[in-house]
């Protein structure tokens, strides 16, 4: 039997509200802070080879719901009267196979002990923060250790974050 793709379930608000610089970004404009957070998400997804669903809480506003893709992450808005907690544990039941792990990113300690309930594994807000940022560092090396080359100049003479940026244009993300 072919191995699935891992999936990380992540609550979207939950994490913007416990990452410090999303937390400040917030108190600005939310909706660049959601984009931020999608960035970092994107390339998190595309280190670790997880696939990742981010799901942000709009139980409040009339409506269906929606999901789409976005940095080939997919992004939900739960359901009208749907929490993300709600969202996310639906998520996890449906996804849950015997071939793949489902991790789910939250500090509501509630939402960790069912997401565990339902065979899912729990990471927190902080945890998932310094996995995504131990990631970009193991690339800051990469890319600097693949200097010694010297097959691309310019490549040599970028910043990280021009870098980075170009890469995710290569992936076709915006």
């Amino acid at each position: 039997m072919r191995r699935q793709k891992d999936v990380l379930l992540v609550d979207g608000y939950n994490m913007i509200g416990g990452w410090p610089q999303l937390a400040a970004l917030k108190e600005r404009n939310l909706e660049e802070a959601r984009d931020r957070l999608l960035e970092m998400l994107a390339d998190y997804q595309g280190f670790t080879g997880l696939s990742v669903v981010v799901v942000f809480d709009a139980h409040q506003v009339p409506g269906s719901g929606a999901s789409f893709s976005q940095y080939r992450l997919k992004v939900v808005y739960t359901k009208e009267k749907e929490t993300a907690d709600a969202c996310i544990e639906r998520l996890a039941s449906e996804l849950a196979l015997r071939s793949r792990d489902i991790y789910v990113a939250t500090s509501d300690s509630v939402e960790q002990y069912v997401a565990f309930g339902k065979g899912a594994l729990r990471i927190s807000a902080r945890e998932l923060l310094i996995d995504i940022e131990q990631n970009r560092k193991a690339i800051e090396r990469t890319i600097q250790g693949s200097g010694g080359a010297k097959r691309n100049e310019l490549d040599n003479n970028l910043s990280l974050d021009v870098r980075m940026k170009l890469e995710r244009l290569r992936r076709g993300k915006q």
